[in-house]
């Protein structure tokens, strides 16, 4: 479609593009980004997934700047923060730190933060915070146990990914299943809608 406005993804997640291709979006490109996701001093969980959502995107800006064919390009980022209280939970990289996790979370409510930022060609930026609260079943020592042994967990936020294994855990979802995966389906979609994206395009089957 000549003239369509482009999309880069500041994400090498699976799980993002799975969900965008899921509302019939297919990013342009794809740029994972690395930034430092310490909290700062007193920052709190909100606070922290809007900051490293607007971080990403304008690192990808950068990168974006540098490559012509991507000119004008809409730049999408997003970050998750489990959070129990004010306590962020770690993006699990190692066997104790998903343990640690898990029993935080057993048997417990906490909230999932994922902050979305888009920045326009014209270096607008939009952010949307979607907050989502997700109660957890009290965990056996089996459970945890199997969990760990399954792998998923690795470089989840909190520990776990709702969509695999983990969906067991779930007594209680209030707010948006997608944000927990990582990608809220109906704020990105605004977000694109706004800038002029044809988020709706691919969803009109050929007579």
């Amino acid at each position: 479609m000549t003239g369509r406005l482009k999309l880069v993804l500041a994400s090498g997640s699976p799980r993002r593009f799975a969900l965008l291709a899921q509302i019939g979006v297919e990013p342009d490109r794809l740029l994972p980004v690395s930034i430092d996701e310490e909290p700062r001093k007193s920052e709190s969980p909100r606070d922290l997934a809007k900051r490293l959502a607007r971080e990403k995107a304008q690192e990808a800006v950068e990168k974006v700047a540098a490559e012509p064919d991507l000119e004008g390009a809409l730049v999408l980022a997003a970050d998750t923060v489990v959070a129990v209280g004010r306590r962020v939970l770690p993006k699990a990289e190692v066997i104790q730190d998903a343990a640690a996790c898990l029993h935080q979370l057993s048997g417990r409510t906490h909230r999932v933060h994922t902050g979305l930022c888009l920045i326009n060609g014209k270096g607008q930026v939009r952010q949307r915070l979607v907050e989502t609260r997700v109660r957890f079943k009290r965990l056996s020592k089996q459970d945890v146990d199997s969990y760990i042994a399954s792998g998923e967990w690795r470089g989840k936020a909190g520990g776990y990914a709702i969509q695999g294994f983990a969906g067991a855990f779930v007594v209680k979802l209030v707010g948006s299943y997608s944000g927990v995966v990582g990608l809220p389906l109906y704020e990105t979609l605004s977000l694109l809608a706004g800038e002029g994206y044809p988020v709706q395009f691919n969803w009109i089957s050929p007579q």
